[in-house]
């Protein structure tokens, strides 16, 4: 079986990871996969990147600019939707007339248009996507928040300056609808809050949606004894804890709820001041947010060592995922495997990932109260650090991910696909 999974970075952002994770695993279990990408970022012969042409940067701005003058020349929201106007024809590329299965990932901001996504159905090759975020079952945002209005056709989008019955993000629906209606595609979710969210989607609601985790490669992500990774990071507060995200100050990574909770944590006197340390890691954008963190922190900016990652999990009591959502959660898997204990918001895909009180916290979803306690509980707690590594050599490490797919992409190719 050949697999070519689709997906517009190599490596920035979140699917990126995981479809990398995924490639690996694929091919270290009998499926030969590869990776075909806009952005190519290392020399990895599995990884292949587009051809090389100026229109690969214009496809970026062209859909870019379509959004900014449809909302009325703002800048607000611009990177929390996308339109899939502009694109590549990956059709014609040998890569993609040698594989048995097309596997879509995240695949915006100028990688693949809806009309691209048409030509690929068109071939009459089966097509896997896994959803990474909410786009494919929303119109145009990556994440809803609170609204459902994709549950009925989207329009009145909160995300447009001028929203109305049919706006931008109402004329996208109706194209992503009418796609969709003549195709069969598999879709899969990374957790089941994002499958269920799909089963709800006026989109998806009569699409066939797997649950599939992203994987992890255990080997990777090793557990260092606590102190020893103290030792080589050269920390010796009593409390670690850790924080990281592509973007630290994105929005919905909630950081000022970990903030306001280590605050209240402090101030209520369950915990001194310099008992505590926050390890941060992460691009950012803002620098300002530093001064708002109410404990001594390190910041390691952006990472790409998954030995220094290791070292800082291996490190901390505690990793928090304060994120308004999550479609799966992959830090704290990764923390996990080195020992540390999670504490997240319930309502989201990290309800997947952690039992609440038995391997990390689960606290209301964004009460700064609970999230206080769920740190206070994990730095007390002292769970079996193996057992942390257990849970996820059970549940996502390489294998029975990879054999997950395996029966995900068997069962499409026994699918009877037609031609739009």
């Amino acid at each position: 079986m050949r697999v070519l999974i689709v997906n517009t970075s190599e490596k920035t952002g979140g699917a990126a990871v995981a479809a990398h994770r995924l490639m690996e695993a694929l091919n270290n279990h009998g499926v030969k996969a590869k990776m075909l990408v806009r952005d190519k970022q290392s020399d990895h012969l599995s990884v292949v990147g587009l051809p090389k042409s100026p229109l690969l940067r214009w496809h970026f701005l062209w859909e870019r600019l379509v959004i900014f003058l449809a909302n009325g020349l703002s800048r607000k929201n611009l990177f929390k939707v996308s339109i899939a106007n502009a694109g590549s024809d990956i059709t014609n590329l040998p890569e993609f007339k040698e594989a048995d299965i097309v596997h879509l990932h995240w695949v915006n901001q100028g990688m693949l248009s809806l009309k691209d996504i048409e030509k690929i159905l068109r071939s009459g090759k089966p097509v896997v996507w896994t959803m990474h975020d909410m786009w494919p079952l929303t119109a145009i945002c990556h994440h809803a928040y609170g609204c459902r209005r994709f549950q009925t056709a989207c329009g009145e989008c909160p995300f447009l300056r001028f929203p109305s019955a049919h706006d931008l993000s109402n004329r996208v629906f109706r194209k992503k609808q009418n796609l969709y209606n003549k195709t069969q595609v598999t879709f899969v979710a990374v957790s089941n809050w994002l499958a269920n969210c799909a089963k709800q989607s006026a989109l998806l609601k009569a699409s066939s949606i797997s649950v599939v985790p992203n994987a992890l490669s255990v080997s990777q992500f090793s557990m260092t004894d606590r102190s020893d990774a103290r030792s080589v990071l050269q920390l010796n507060t009593p409390y670690l804890v850790v924080f990281g995200a592509a973007r630290i100050d994105d929005d919905i990574k909630g950081l000022p709820y970990l903030l306001q909770a280590l605050s209240l944590l402090v101030s209520r006197g369950d915990f001194c001041r310099e008992d505590i340390q926050l390890l941060i890691f992460g691009g950012v954008k803002d620098r300002q947010i530093f001064s708002k963190i109410p404990v001594d922190y390190t910041y390691y900016g952006y990472v790409d060592d998954i030995h220094q990652v290791s070292l800082l999990y291996s490190a901390s009591n505690v990793v928090v995922s304060s994120s308004l959502y999550e479609t799966f959660g992959q830090t704290i898997i990764e923390a996990q495997a080195c020992g540390c204990t999670p504490v997240a918001f319930g309502g989201s895909g990290q309800e997947d990932i952690i039992s609440h009180k038995v391997n990390g916290y689960l606290a209301e979803r964004l009460s700064v109260e609970d999230l206080a306690e769920g740190i206070r509980w994990a730095l007390t707690a002292n769970l079996q650090q193996s057992a942390l590594r257990n849970h996820v050599l059970k549940h996502y490490s390489e294998s029975p991910v990879a054999l997950k797919y395996t029966e995900v992409y068997n069962q499409a190719l026994a699918m009877k696909h037609y031609k739009l």
